[in-house]
């Protein structure tokens, strides 16, 4: 997607103009304009020059973001996204709000302070009317002038008839001006004629005072709609001013400061205790505590040593980092999260087209009701200032705004509030989406696990003490790279053990260690593997085989022939993610967990974590056909972190990448999640929901403002006694825009990790025994295998009695006459293992699909 800044935009009718003319040009797939940041998103192949030259044909500005000040046209300069998101808007309508004001008064205390309320007037105003309107009429056209924009914009809009609020404000505006210096020059001629009745006739048909408070109070609107507009995208602007201005890299053996930009992948760095991280990077030489806070929103800090990551804008607390740079400038995790956020406030949400397209008819059905209130008045036999006015009404209460605002508003600041949580919505679909969802899919190591091994119980045998098994178990396990291993070998570490010199030492792949200690032989490994070697008590195995049950990994040890005892090692589950699950079960979601497992180790690991539903030896491959299945029953949503993960969080309705993991996860995803904590995904769905229910409430105000307000100012409540002059019109219209805006920042009030407001979803009717029966229908996989050379039922029966012996295989069905097997697997099974089995039998494998 390539962004563009848009300058001259007033109202949703200029947003959807922008749009209608933008998406006409070849090559465009999607276009996407934001009011809110002024910005525009286009996709397709095409080039920047006819993008921005189609805006200026519709009558605006634009310019590709980052570009050049100048470049392009002389409508938009090429401002950086911080100073694109810079309030300039509030300063300006301020200043034109306090000359309004100024003159506005002068122009109240003539036109009806003196009338309605007595007060004084210099004496040469007494009796002499036509003195009277003008002064109205200069003290009316000042504001006017002031106010000028409205009219500039207004009817330039009108001239490339594409009209907008602007164009509904000037016309209302000079409407009333217009008729109410038609009256003077009436009023005029009867104060010559000496028809003094004449005269106080047209004196109360003077507009002069409503040509001014209209632009005054849409100014007052203006103002607050602007400054509350500016505080959405406050979560935006703070994460650009986190960007480190200055570096302190090494060059030539000197530290030397240098300019963030100046700084290239590969230089080294330095990072004093205080001082923030310039750019992403691995840590080279130092230790420190390092607060993440600026991306993750966690505040307690995180250690950091040699071939840790560091981010930028995170800040060194502690000690002296030397670190070597890995990504800079657009390529780091800061900028990443500021595109992230930019390019969600730059699409919109599916629930927003239907006020699009309300936005681009509206103003032109308004002017036509606004013609058709004056004739029907007219037809009637009211006066002609009657029908004006009823007219007048019905232009300045209309109100595109509200309308065009009502989304995009919630969505950036949901999308704010998130970002500062370390919660990033992709796109305002996804922000949008994620409150849907009915069933989530976590992926089981490192979403609900910690994604490593640690030692969680020490059973000595008896007459040998826990430290005297650690030590041993920690001697010969530092000598091994299994995973396992470096779990017991970090507990000797955490408690201090000294480390025993061992000799000989051999791995025995699939059964366990062996070397010598202090002359004696030592042991490690499975039951199986130790069984051999030394007796192993009943209980012993009783006690093995529960850990087992639970999920956990029994490795025995042993010396000479003596039994030492075993020490469970398993990936344990994160301290949240009971209470995530919880949450999830708490709004009506049903929560499946997906693992490689076997299926008691699974169901001992899902019944820990309080999950509705195990889906075990589930193959990276796999995931994404479970999620398919899922799709059966409902909206989806696939929390993973690891590249295998990737296929699925793209096939699921909703795809969530946790802790910042792969980046091909992240790229796969819809939602990231900056932290590992599994409590982000419940708040995340929190934030959708809340921003959900914020649009609906504006879309609500939106729609039902103007639908009683239009009717209201036609005149179709008269009979009622209900009428709307046209100043209360132009205050109606400048405090709608302002109550939907000043809605969604109530967003900033939602609580993420607050579960006590949660609203159950409603399940479609199913079973768990139904869904775990069609998965695995589904995780059955099939392969054919084109096999030459057999030539009868006997060679049938001896290539399927090879094929079934292989692991994996759940059957086969073999014809000679078609010269195929077809093979039905349990789990993967390389093609090289099957076609080495059956041209080993002497017959020759062509293909296999």
């Amino acid at each position: 997607m390539k962004q563009y800044n848009v300058t001259g935009m007033s109202c949703a009718a200029c947003s959807a103009r922008v749009e209608k003319a933008v998406s006409k040009i070849p090559g465009v797939t999607s276009c996407s304009v934001s009011l809110l940041t002024n910005s525009m998103g286009v996709e397709g192949d095409v080039s920047p020059d006819i993008v921005i030259k189609a805006v200026q044909e519709a009558g605006y500005g634009a310019s590709e973001k980052g570009k050049a000040n100048g470049e392009h046209n002389e409508y938009a300069r090429g401002f950086s996204d911080e100073e694109m998101l810079k309030d300039r808007e509030t300063p300006v309508l301020k200043r034109r709000l306090i000359l309004s004001l100024g003159f506005l008064i002068v122009l109240m205390y003539f036109s009806m302070g003196h009338m309605m309320w007595g007060f004084p007037l210099p004496s040469w105003f007494e009796g002499n009317h036509v003195a009277m309107g003008l002064l109205q009429m200069i003290l009316s056209a000042i504001i006017m002038i002031i106010n000028q924009k409205f009219f500039i914009n207004g009817f330039k809009s009108l001239w490339h008839r594409s009209p907008n609020m602007d164009t509904l404000v000037a016309l209302g505006s000079m409407a009333s001006f217009v008729w109410s210096v038609f009256a003077l020059f009436l009023m005029t001629d009867a104060q010559m004629s000496g028809d003094h009745v004449a005269v106080m006739q047209y004196m109360d048909e003077f507009y002069f005072e409503s040509a001014a408070m209209i632009l005054t109070l849409i100014t007052v609107g203006k103002m607050l709609e602007a400054r509350s507009k500016g505080k959405t995208t406050d979560a935006l602007k703070s994460l650009m001013k986190l960007a480190p201005k200055k570096a302190v890299v090494i060059q030539n053996g000197k530290e030397t400061e240098v300019s963030v930009e100046h700084v290239k992948k590969g230089d080294i760095f330095v990072v004093r205790p205080g001082e923030n991280i310039p750019v992403d990077g691995y840590v080279l030489d130092g230790t420190s505590a390092v607060n993440e806070a600026a991306l993750t929103g966690e505040s307690i800090p995180v250690d950091k040593t040699v071939g840790d990551m560091v981010s930028a804008a995170t800040i060194n607390q502690s000690g002296y980092l030397k670190c070597e740079a890995s990504r800079v400038g657009e390529d780091t995790t800061l900028s990443q999260i500021i595109k992230m956020v930019s390019d969600a406030a730059a699409t919109k949400a599916p629930i927003a087209k239907i006020a699009d397209k309300v936005s681009g008819v509206f103003v032109p059905v308004v002017i036509g009701i606004s013609i058709i209130t004056m004739i029907v008045w007219l037809l009637i036999g009211k006066e002609f200032a009657y029908a004006l006015a009823r007219g007048i009404s019905v232009l300045v209460i209309s109100c595109p705004c509200a309308l065009g605002l009502a989304t995009p508003v919630a969505i950036m600041v949901g999308n704010g509030l998130g970002a500062r949580k370390g919660i990033l919505f992709k796109t305002a679909v996804s922000l949008e989406e994620t409150g849907k969802v009915q069933i989530v899919a976590l992926d089981k190591t490192g979403t609900i696990t910690n994604g490593t091994p640690k030692v969680t119980d020490m059973i000595p045998a008896e007459g040998t003490s826990e430290q005297e098994l650690l030590k041993m178990a920690y001697s010969l396990e530092m000598k091994s790279e299994h995973p396992l291993a470096k779990a017991i070998v970090e507990k000797g570490k955490e408690l201090s053990v000294c480390e025993n010199t061992v000799t000989d030492f051999k791995a025995l792949p699939g059964s366990g260690l062996t070397a010598v200690c202090e002359g004696d032989v030592i042991y490690g490994g499975s039951m199986g593997f130790i069984c051999n070697v030394v007796k192993v008590s009943p209980e012993m195995m009783r006690r093995a085989e529960k850990l087992a049950g639970d999920g956990k990994t029994p490795l025995l040890f042993a010396r000479a022939d003596q039994f030492l005892g075993m020490i469970a090692v398993a990936d344990t589950i994160k301290e949240d993610s009971l209470d995530a699950v919880r949450e999830l079960q708490g709004m009506g979601i049903h929560v499946v967990m997906l693992t490689g497992d076997n299926e008691r180790t699974a169901k001992a690991i899902g019944a820990q974590a309080g999950v509705d539903q195990v889906v075990a030896g589930v193959l990276p491959g796999g995931k994404e056909r479970v999620i398919s299945t899922l799709k059966q029953y409902g909206k989806v949503a696939m929390v993973g972190d690891g590249i295998n993960d990737a296929p699925a969080l793209t096939r699921a309705d909703m795809g969530i990448a946790i802790g910042a993991g792969s980046d091909v996860a992240i790229d796969a995803a819809d939602v990231v999640l900056m932290k590992s904590s599994l409590r982000d995904v419940p708040a995340a769905i929190r934030l959708s929901r809340a921003a959900l229910r914020n649009i609906h409430q504006n879309l609500f105000w939106a729609f039902f403002y103007n639908m009683i307000g239009i009717p209201l100012a036609a005149g179709v409540f008269v009979r009622f006694g209900l009428t709307l002059n046209p100043m209360f019109g132009a205050a109606a219209m400048s405090l709608s825009s302002f109550c939907v805006v000043s809605n969604a920042l109530r967003l900033n009030l939602c609580k993420l990790y607050d579960a006590s407001k949660d609203r159950r979803v409603s399940l479609a009717d199913f079973s768990v025994d139904e869904i775990e029966k069609k998965i695995k229908g589904e995780l059955t996989m099939k392969k054919t295998m084109k096999i030459e050379g057999m030539m009868c039922v006997h060679c049938e029966a001896r290539v399927k009695k090879v094929l079934e012996g292989i692991k994996g295989v759940e059957s086969v069905e073999v014809s000679h006459e078609k010269d195929q097997a077809i093979v039905t697997l349990t789990e993967d099974v390389a093609d090289e293992v099957l076609k080495k089995a059956v041209e080993d039998q002497d017959y020759t494998v062509t293909d296999i699909q």
